[in-house]
């Protein structure tokens, strides 16, 4: 069965990330399927309006500017026209959002249940249950999938924690992990400094990835190991603590800072390691240390999240979320690169390049597609009864939010009926006249 499908994520190129890289990788795949497949994001810059990528993967940037954090301010409403528009152009008859912090992928999967077009969302990140930015965050997440036909989550430890945050059925979550293009992220040893054993880390300095345990853990290798020296790639606030110890400890021969590495670069970085350090203190999948890997470097990770779930024992080497587990790692680690006895680099980016596929993800993913699709579809009043069960008094507001969204898309369709609205061309069928050699001129 081939489906249009529509992404949806305030996380598009020209931001780079791992949600990016997922929805650009997952369409690639799901096209070369046969499937319709295009994005919808916000502007960035002066980036607006529709962009053709590689193998027609067609982008709508929003006229809509991010307002925090690459997210655009949550109105609900105001996306509902445009939203509609593309959804009926396009004949989608699947929505994927992606992210638990983008609002517009909320707010399309919220329209999109209202038009009764089916629905899926992807959670690639672990949220907390304690503060108040993650319970109001929870809250809406719980409003969300409550319509939604299905979600999906990147590792076994995220699917627990989606559950318990949005209170769905487990039997309607799917895990699906990450993948990385492994023909990318290739060894070699020729780029290594044969007199040395670098560590390399490739993170954003902040706190949740961990910074300042890193900050901690540096001066610590450093004194046990002479022959040791770090490449970090990567900036944020934290990289301050980073410079200050470099200072401190007079480290400056034994640390580069290389700032903000593009995706593209980032292999050139990882194959001049020998170790791979990763300090999150919360992670769903981490793609990070399997780019890693992929490229023969051994890993040391805290063990957060799902983090445990992506790697094999002998090809990653895991430690509590303090400094003192991680030397002690570190120490086991430097310890087998000197007596040989890592797996080799050639052998872990074949178990990588047979793992972890994007392929693989998009064979999953269509699955998922062909069982919403073959279900019975749920209507207004079973909807409005789930709304009912988000609590005693969200539910009401939830209720009352849906019911509006409805009466708005009526006036939508009044204002601007489904048959004065132009479909769009399919690019598929482009491709085909143009693979099968037909002039197109003609054929118009």
């Amino acid at each position: 069965m081939k489906h249009s499908i529509c992404m949806v994520s305030d996380f598009f190129y020209p931001n780079i990330g791992g949600v990016e890289s997922h929805i650009y990788q997952l369409s690639q795949c799901l096209i070369e399927r046969g499937h319709k497949v295009i994005v919808v994001t916000h502007a960035y810059g002066n980036r607006s309006g529709i962009r053709y990528l590689s193998n027609g993967l067609k982008v709508y940037y929003l006229p809509i500017q991010p307002v925090y954090n690459q997210c655009i301010l949550p109105t609900v409403f105001t996306t509902l026209p445009v939203i509609r528009n593309i959804l009926l152009r396009e004949s989608i008859n699947i929505v994927h959002g992606h992210s638990a912090f983008s609002a517009l992928a909320l707010e399309s999967i919220f329209h999109a249940r209202t038009m009764n077009v089916k629905a899926v969302f992807t959670d690639h990140s672990l949220f907390g249950f304690a503060d108040l930015s993650s319970i109001l965050t929870n809250k809406i997440l719980k409003f969300s999938l409550a319509g939604v036909n299905h979600a999906i989550c990147v590792s076994h430890t995220c699917k627990e924690n989606t559950v318990l945050r949005g209170k769905i059925d487990p039997s309607d979550v799917s895990v699906i992990p990450n993948a990385v293009d492994a023909s990318v992220f290739t060894p070699t040893s020729t780029e290594r400094d044969p007199e040395k054993i670098t560590i390399v880390v490739m993170s954003r300095l902040v706190y949740r990835k961990g910074a300042d345990l890193l900050a901690s853990v540096i001066p610590e290798i450093c004194s046990r190991h002479s022959d040791v020296q770090f490449i970090i790639g990567g900036d944020g606030p934290k990289r301050l603590a980073i410079e200050e110890v470099r200072e401190h400890f007079q480290l400056h021969d034994r640390i580069r800072l290389l700032g903000t590495v593009g995706h593209s670069a980032v292999r050139q970085v990882l194959v001049r390691g020998d170790i791979f350090l990763n300090t999150s203190l919360t992670e769903a999948f981490c793609i990070a240390i399997v780019e890693a890997a992929s490229c023969g470097l051994q890993v040391v990770s805290t063990s957060v999240g799902g983090i445990p779930e992506v790697l094999p024992p002998d090809m990653i080497q895991l430690a509590e979320p303090s400094a003192t587990s991680l030397v002690e790692s570190l120490d086991k680690a430097i310890a087998k690169r000197r007596n040989c006895q890592l797996l080799s680099p050639d052998g872990a980016h074949d178990w990588v390049r047979k793992t972890y596929t994007w392929q693989n993800v998009a064979e999953r993913t269509e699955i998922v597609y062909d069982k919403i699709s073959a279900a019975t579809e749920v209507t207004l009043a079973d909807r409005l009864h789930r709304y009912n069960k988000c609590g005693l008094v969200a539910g009401k507001i939830f209720i009352f939010i849906a019911a509006l969204n409805y009466l708005l898309l009526i006036l939508c369709n009044w204002i601007s009926p489904v048959q004065n609205i132009d479909l769009a061309v399919d690019c598929r069928k482009l491709r085909r006249l143009k693979t099968s050699g037909v002039n197109l001129e003609q054929s118009s």
